[in-house]
């Protein structure tokens, strides 16, 4: 992992961890998805309400490690307030941030670049994309009904 690298992934991993963004529980939302892998015992829920194709007072709570809980506030915060259409795209380009070998041609933000330290790692790939997988797949289904 170069320099670079390993520095975002401190301050973006770290602070997002330490200091999420909308963690919060709400008792009084249209939705309410649950995100959990078995195999590390990471477990969010996710409140929000979906009004004219736009995803709103989208929020989370729960506990896991420092990638899946950093990972869940910046995808909060990324997708509030935008259209189903949008959602669909940010978590598409994170997943493939995520995911794919070669280097993209350039970073798309500092936030989704940081993450791209998974690819290092393949366990903690699972750890970075739960969250946004579990809200493409109910989006996507949203979408289709």
């Amino acid at each position: 992992m170069n320099d670079r690298l390993r520095a975002l992934y401190k301050t973006v991993i770290l602070e997002h961890s330490n200091n999420p963004m909308y963690f919060e529980k709400k008792e009084v939302t249209q939705f309410v998805l649950k995100a959990h892998s078995p195999i590390c015992g990471d477990r969010f829920e996710f409140f929000f309400d979906i009004d004219d194709e736009v995803v709103n007072n989208l929020s989370f709570y729960g506990h896991g490690c420092a990638i899946s809980k950093a990972s869940a506030s910046i995808m909060v915060r990324k997708l509030r307030g935008q259209s189903i259409r949008k959602a669909l795209t940010i978590c598409a380009e994170f997943y493939n941030y995520v995911n794919i070998e070669s280097a993209l041609p350039e970073p798309m933000d500092e936030e989704f670049e940081a993450f791209s330290a998974a690819k290092i790692f393949p366990e903690r790939k699972k750890c970075a994309t739960l969250s946004w997988d579990e809200m493409s797949d109910f989006l996507t289904k949203y979408q289709n009904q």
